[in-house]
């Protein structure tokens, strides 16, 4: 992953990577101080990360069920469909800038087939669409709301500006409502700008449904919520309010390492 130097102060350099993660560098370099992957630094305080908060979001009978199904294997599930999404969301960004990317390299698969399908579904949505980027990987915040967050795309689809975020699992949550919806009202404090729509890019749709107007695909469908944004941004507030009761001194935890390592050798 590429690197951008940002210098915050005048006696630390920090690296920001596309992760949203920030390495703090001692000026002698001998010491790194990795914050919290959870949060996001705005002026000097750290605010959550909204997936962080909305991981508070009641999960229902159905994530209940599903648990006492696959029992044991849900942490591996789970890590797993993460680690793929993560997959989908790199090669997307990598399309995006103008990269060519193969399935096969020497005759040899380079990528999970069933990633690669996703990534496909995206690029279908693109040759259809046809949007115009406007910018990838958004970091945003809110003063109001305390929190921050990275919004995958805006664009404009036909002239209007959307707010979307990629998304890859087997189906579509509540939280994903809330998530858009607080993204657009971030990006509007921060760039000034209302979105038009806000919608979540399903890369694993398994129906169609019979609507002329809907943006979708064979795989895939841009989803929109049926509540309104400030209906869903009540909603979120809601749940920040539990997590603020659940964490009322949260701030992010640090690892500290130093940088070097040689193993000094003794002669007789």
């Amino acid at each position: 992953m590429s690197k951008k130097k940002i210098n915050l102060t005048n006696s630390t350099t920090y690296y920001k990577k596309s992760y949203n993660r920030v390495l703090e560098i001692s000026e002698d370099s001998k010491q790194i101080t990795l914050p919290d992957a959870r949060y996001y630094r705005r002026n000097g305080k750290y605010y959550p990360s909204i997936t962080y908060v909305l991981s508070y979001y009641p999960k229902g009978k159905h994530f209940e069920d599903w648990l006492k199904k696959v029992g044991y294997s849900a942490d591996w599930i789970v890590k797993k469909a993460g680690e793929e999404g993560t997959q989908v969301h790199e090669m997307i960004e990598d399309y995006l800038n103008g990269k060519e990317l193969n399935f096969l390299v020497n005759g040899q698969p380079m990528y999970n087939p069933l990633v690669w399908q996703m990534f496909l579904r995206f690029v279908d949505f693109w040759e259809t669409y046809k949007p115009t980027l406007i910018e990838t990987e958004v970091h945003i915040f809110s003063d109001e709301l305390k929190i921050a967050g990275t919004c995958d795309m805006v664009c404009e689809i036909d002239g209007e500006l959307w707010i979307i975020d990629f998304k890859t699992s087997n189906h579509l949550q509540t939280t994903y409502d809330l998530q858009t919806a607080v993204y657009g009202k971030m990006y509007e404090e921060c760039y000034g700008k209302k979105a038009d729509r806000y919608g979540v890019l399903w890369l694993k749709s398994s129906k169609r449904k019979k609507s002329q107007d809907k943006i979708q695909g064979k795989g895939w469908e841009m989803y929109e919520s049926k509540r309104t944004q400030e209906e869903n941004i009540d909603i979120f507030n809601t749940v920040k309010k539990l997590f603020d009761l659940e964490n009322p001194r949260h701030k992010p935890s640090f690892t500290e390492f130093r940088t070097t390592a040689k193993r000094e050798l003794w002669y007789l």
